[in-house]
């Protein structure tokens, strides 16, 4: 027993020192002959060093098993933690003859199962790693730029901080996420508000909290917020949302330009002239310039480049007969991200770099006075951070032949699939030395046929216990939780250096009624 332990702790350990080698791209091999290999301090023990010199030996044999068995789960797309707790036991299970298969396999589902199922998991590095590469890729020596994080597709207290931590600012789209933000610290002076339809309240908050920006999405919003401002004496910065009429090929539901659209004010309107003047000469409203979003999940970054085209022509049109300079110009976000096998989305630093020549070149054929482009990413920062783990509760047959993978969660943790028609890849962590060739439908536990997450997949042969994984669930599954059938929701947990913090705590039967009365009958 004691041996086990000790072996326990050697893994723990070889998979921090794997996982910073990954993550500085440093050789995992040269990490443990530091004297300092240790994060606390000190050498490693002689079983961690022989797990990792194994890994980074036989790295190439280890990761086409992996890829072997896991036909909808890519190497190159696992979180970084889950690809070095599976390069680790995948060696041990081939290579370490006194090692039990049992116990190799069950060190993995420990790791797993530590803060129980359904849970969230989010990769920090990936998230830092991706913002810092958007940061670099997002420059120019022509004009300023800012990224602002979309709160929308996952925010928390903590998340605001990191957020802050890494320079950027903050864009939120309700009452809520701007309090979040707001209890968590943020600097109000670096949000910006959006919203088609924010109420008095939300933007008397906004104005009184002194955020950078209010996104004005209709007419009726500029008479509420000269009223808001008139009335505490301040003057609010604001910028008009605008829909360029582009329609980017995504799913109608994540669509949010066109000529239908329920976002903005077209920029085929024959009063927006109208209504750029009106801003523009409040004394209570301080004119930026426009945002727009055309979508999200957008593959080509052509649609980004028609719609600045469009944006570019119009601001011309405002200069030269209006004599309006407009000074910012928001994007906003969409940048599309790997879910399943066949999508294909360019490297976001290549997207961007792409936006950054178009400007640029934009800039210098009208000579408009521009002087700053923002974007607001969420889904691309983070998106393929995510993992959601759920353990398999049952497996039933149909007699009209389909097989379903029952889970402890469901549309009530991830609505997606039902929403979207969303599509995932999986596997089942305790089996990824198995070949996925079994065809099923893993479904949740709530009363609804449409409660589904994955449609017809391919995964190991299940069984009750398992711990089944579907990654890139870090945006917009936490934030789209519900509390349906009354279903707790599931912690959230950060990883970080082989370490893992609780974000948000799993629910309680008590949070559930904390707000309900028994009212007199």
């Amino acid at each position: 027993m004691a041996k086990r332990h000790e072996r326990t702790l050697a893994r723990r350990m070889a998979v921090q020192v794997l996982y910073e080698g990954e993550i500085t791209d440093t050789l995992a091999s040269e990490i443990v002959l530091r004297p300092d290999a240790v994060p606390d301090g000190g050498a490693l023990p002689a079983y961690a060093v022989s797990l990792v010199e194994g890994v980074c030996a036989h790295r190439v044999a280890i990761d086409n098993k992996i890829a072997a068995a896991s036909e909808n789960w890519s190497v190159d797309r696992m979180p970084l933690v889950d690809r070095a707790i599976m390069r680790l036991a995948v060696f041990e299970m081939t290579h370490c003859d006194d090692v039990p298969l049992s116990v190799s396999i069950n060190e993995a589902v420990e790791l797993a199962k530590e803060f129980k199922t359904p849970l969230y998991v989010m990769d920090q590095e990936l998230i830092e790693t991706t913002i810092d590469k958007m940061k670099e890729a997002f420059k120019s020596s022509r004009f300023g730029t800012q990224i602002a994080y979309a709160g929308k597709a996952f925010l928390t207290t903590g998340m605001a901080k990191l957020v802050e931590k890494k320079g950027l600012e903050l864009d939120v789209v309700s009452g809520g996420e701007l309090y979040t933000a707001y209890k968590a610290g943020f600097p109000m002076n670096r949000v910006h508000m959006h919203g088609n339809n924010k109420t008095y309240e939300e933007l008397e908050m906004a104005v009184d909290y002194g955020i950078k920006e209010i996104v004005i999405d209709n007419e009726d919003e500029i008479e509420k917020i000269e009223k808001i401002c008139k009335e505490k004496g301040k003057k609010q910065a604001v910028l008009i949302r605008i829909d360029p009429g582009i329609e980017a090929h995504t799913h109608s539901y994540i669509k949010t330009s066109g000529l239908t659209s329920k976002f903005g004010i077209s920029l085929f309107q024959a009063n927006l002239f109208d209504i750029v003047k009106r801003i523009n000469n409040s004394q209570y409203l301080d004119f930026r310039g426009f945002h727009t979003h055309i979508g999200s999940q957008i593959f080509q970054s052509v649609f980004f480049i028609f719609a600045l085209e469009e944006i570019f022509k119009y601001l011309d049109k405002l200069k030269k007969e209006l004599g309006i300079v407009v000074h910012t110009v928001n994007m906003g976000g969409g940048f599309g991200v790997y879910y399943k096998e066949g999508d294909d989305p360019k490297p976001i630093e290549e997207v961007l770099k792409e936006i950054i020549t178009y400007t640029e070149a934009m800039e210098i054929k009208y000579q408009i006075g521009f002087s700053e482009l923002n974007i607001e990413p969420g889904r691309s920062i983070v998106g393929n951070a995510g993992t959601t783990l759920y353990t398999v509760g049952g497996i039933k047959e149909t007699v009209g032949g389909k097989k379903y993978v029952f889970v402890d969660g469901g549309m009530s943790d991830n609505i997606r699939t039902a929403l979207y028609q969303a599509e995932y890849e999986a596997g089942i962590v305790n089996k990824l030395e198995e070949k996925a060739e079994d065809e099923v439908t893993v479904a949740g536990k709530l009363c609804e046929s449409g409660d589904i997450l994955i449609q017809k997949g391919k995964l190991q042969k299940a069984e009750i216990g398992d711990i089944l994984a579907i990654t890139t669930t870090g945006a917009y599954c936490y934030t789209m939780s519900s509390n349906y059938n009354r279903m707790i929701k599931p912690a959230v947990v950060f990883v970080k250096d082989g370490k893992a913090k609780v974000a948000v705590k799993r629910e309680t039967g008590d949070d559930l009624i904390r707000n309900d009365e028994i009212f007199e009958l």
